[in-house]
């Protein structure tokens, strides 16, 4: 059974987030039972290792496969929608993931000042780096710049303890030194992750997001299938993933985001709801 999850709540005037205690899921701790009694019976009894191997392989499967399921909770806390009193205000949540870009970034900024709407960027801590103007610029239009790993490597979600620190601590201290705030919130690559990291963003008190509704944008080019997958059915509330690094270029042609946020823009304000980067959704 999941967990209803919620967004960790910013008191006003808080910047940066502090560190949260870590609480294991009931997923996690049945894992931990797991491990505990195979232990125990096979020092004490002792169990023929093929039942160990057994429950052990089963609970890695599942476990495993919570973690290539982006918005499951079993492994951890996970923001798929915005919190009912945001919902409440009318609000959605517009995000923004492998960037900065230096062309599509910038034109996805101005479309989002011509219809006055704030988003939330999940910025890579090298792409940061090597263009940390946009990464300024963003955070001067009013837009949060978020934790979306240094690397973003593809096999993030298979790494151990100390890798997946140091992605994380790495990004949150580039993204902070460029724009003068600490990244609150985490989004995984392409929302993979392992049992490993929830204790990890608890200490850098960083809440992970997935979202309501993906576009599916960086291998998708028709622009009307990947508007229908994120304006279908729009509430207030809504968590929308999409793309503003270069994997969205598709050949002779602009970036579907380009072609798409124009349309979902309009989609929004005609369902008379507010884009809003996650910070403010997530004020009390």
């Amino acid at each position: 059974m999941e967990q209803t999850s919620h967004c960790s709540t910013l008191d006003k005037g808080d910047e940066v987030a502090s560190g949260r205690n870590w609480r294991p899921t009931p997923a996690i701790r049945v894992s931990a039972a797991v491990h505990l009694t195979a232990l125990t019976g096979f020092a004490l009894a002792p169990v023929p290792w093929d039942y160990i191997a057994a429950a052990l392989a089963g609970n890695h499967l599942v476990l495993g496969l919570a973690g290539m399921w982006p918005r499951s909770t079993l492994i951890g806390s996970n923001l798929r929608r915005l919190p009912e009193e945001s919902a409440a205000r009318h609000e959605i949540a517009l995000t923004f993931d492998d960037g900065p870009d230096p062309i599509v970034t910038p034109r996805v900024l101005d479309l989002l000042d011509q219809h006055q709407a704030k988003a939330s960027f999940f910025c890579v801590g090298v792409k940061a780096a090597a263009h940390p103007a946009i990464v300024q610029e963003i955070a001067r239009r009013g837009h949060s710049v978020e934790n979306h790993t240094q690397t973003h490597p593809a096999a993030f979600a298979a790494y151990g303890v100390s890798r997946l620190r140091r992605e994380i601590e790495s990004s949150q201290e580039t993204l902070a030194a460029i724009c003068g705030r600490t990244p609150a919130f985490f989004r995984a690559p392409a929302g993979l992750r392992s049992p490993l990291l929830d204790p990890i963003l608890a200490r850098r008190g960083l809440q992970y997001v997935s979202w309501t509704r993906r576009a599916f944008d960086t291998i998708d080019n028709n622009p009307v299938t990947v508007l229908k997958r994120v304006a279908h059915g729009l509430a207030a509330g809504d968590v929308l993933a999409l793309h503003d690094g270069p994997a969205t270029l598709a050949r002779n042609r602009p970036a579907v985001v380009l072609e798409v946020l124009p349309r979902l823009l309009d989609t929004i304000e005609a369902a008379k709801l507010r884009p809003v980067p996650l910070p403010t959704a997530c004020r009390s």
